[in-house]
C-alpha cells in the first residue's frame, strides 16, 4: 500500500531534531480514496517493517518517498532526504488542521 502525505502536525516544544517535533502526518491512499492520520513513530515502523510506502507530490507531480530514520537519542522519525544538508520538503507541507 502507498499513501501520499498531505500535511504534518507538529508540537510547540523546541527539539534538537526538528523531525521529532512532528507528532503525526495526515495521508490519503489515492487508490481507494481513504484518508487517515498516523503518528510519526507508527509511520516509521510501517515503512521500515511492513514495506509501506509514503510519499509527497510536489506542484509538478514529482514523487519523493519518505524513509525511516533514528536520531542518536533513539527517536524514530521519517524524512525525504538522506543528507540533512539537502532541502527537506517534508517541512514545506502545511500544518494539519
Amino acid at each position: 500500500m502507498a499513501v501520499r502525505i498531505l500535511c504534518i502536525k507538529t508540537d510547540a516544544k523546541l527539539h534538537h531534531n526538528p523531525y521529532v517535533a512532528i507528532d503525526s502526518l495526515e495521508w490519503v491512499n489515492e487508490r481507494i480514496n481513504v484518508k487517515g492520520i498516523t503518528e510519526r513513530t507508527k509511520l516509521h515502523d510501517w515503512i521500515k517493517n511492513k514495506e509501506g510506502e509514503a510519499y509527497i507530490l510536489d506542484d509538478s507531480g514529482n514523487k519523493t518517498c519518505l524513509i525511516p530514520a533514528l536520531c542518536p537519542e533513539g527517536n524514530k522519525y521519517v524524512k525525504t532526504v538522506n543528507d540533512e544538508s539537502e532541502s527537506e520538503i517534508l517541512f514545506g507541507l502545511p500544518e494539519c488542521a
